[in-house]
C-alpha cells in the first residue's frame, strides 16, 4: 500500500485511479455537452445577431452572473445526487463560456470574403456556419475546452466533498478528501493524496489550454 490505507483498509492508492477514471468521465461529458449546446447557440447568436443575439445573450450574461457552484448546489438538491445529475449540472454551468466564445468568432468571421462569396452562391446559412465559419473559430473552442475541463473536475470535488456529487460505492477524490478528514493527525496521506492528484490535473489541463493559446498566438 504505498499511499496506505482508509478507515476501513481499502488502499488509497488503488481508490485514487478509480476517481481518476470518474473524474475524467466527469470532465469529458459534462465539457461535451456544455460544449455543443454552447457552441450551437454561440453560432446562431453571433451569424444572426439582431434582437435574437441580444436576447440570447442578456441570457447567458444572467447565468454567468449567477455563481456555477451555487447553480450546481441548487440543481443536485433539487434533482436528487448522483453522476447524471452531477454532469447535467456542470454541463449547463460550461454553457455560458463557450457561447460567447463561439459567438465572438462568428461575429468576425461572418464579414470575411468567403462567407459573402458563399452567399452570393446561394450557400445555406446552416452550411455557412458549420461548414465554412465553424472550423475557422475552432482554436479558441479548444482552450475553453481544455480550461472547462479542469473547471469541471474540481467542480465535481466540490460537489462529492459536500457529499452532494458522486455518491458510494464509486470512489471520488472530493468524497475521499470528505471521508478523510477525521483522519487528517493520524493518516495524513489519506488527505493530502487526493488533495494532490486534484491539484495536478487542475493545473495540467489549464496548463495545456495556455499553451495551446500561445501556439495559437505565434501560428497567427
Amino acid at each position: 500500500h504505498p499511499l496506505g490505507t482508509d478507515n476501513f483498509g481499502r488502499d488509497v492508492l488503488s481508490r485514487i485511479m478509480k476517481g481518476s477514471q470518474t473524474a475524467f468521465l466527469v470532465g469529458l461529458i459534462a465539457v461535451s455537452v456544455g460544449g455543443i449546446f454552447g457552441v450551437i447557440i454561440g453560432a446562431i447568436a453571433g451569424y444572426f445577431g439582431g434582437i435574437l443575439d441580444e436576447f440570447i445573450m442578456r441570457l447567458m450574461d444572467a447565468m454567468m452572473a449567477f455563481p456555477g457552484i451555487l447553480f450546481a448546489l441548487m440543481f443536485v438538491s433539487i434533482f436528487g445526487v448522483g453522476i447524471r445529475n452531477t454532469i447535467i449540472a456542470i454541463g449547463i454551468m460550461s454553457i455560458p463560456s463557450f457561447a460567447r466564445i463561439t459567438r465572438s468568432g462568428f461575429i468576425q468571421h461572418k464579414e470575411f470574403e468567403y462567407v459573402k462569396n458563399a452567399r452570393v452562391k446561394g450557400v445555406s446559412n446552416l452550411r455557412i456556419m458549420f461548414s465554412h465559419i465553424f472550423p475557422n473559430v475552432l482554436s479558441p473552442i479548444i482552450v475553453a475546452a481544455s480550461m472547462g475541463f479542469s473547471s469541471a473536475v474540481l467542480s465535481e470535488a466540490a460537489l462529492s466533498y459536500l457529499g452532494l456529487g458522486i455518491q458510494p460505492p464509486d470512489p471520488s477524490w472530493g468524497r475521499m478528501l470528505n471521508e478523510s478528514q477525521s483522519f487528517i493527525a493520524l493518516s495524513p496521506w489519506y488527505t493530502i493524496a487526493p488533495g494532490i492528484f486534484i491539484t495536478l490535473i487542475v493545473l495540467g489541463f489549464n496548463f495545456l489550454g495556455d499553451g495551446i493559446a500561445d501556439l495559437q498566438d505565434r501560428q497567427q
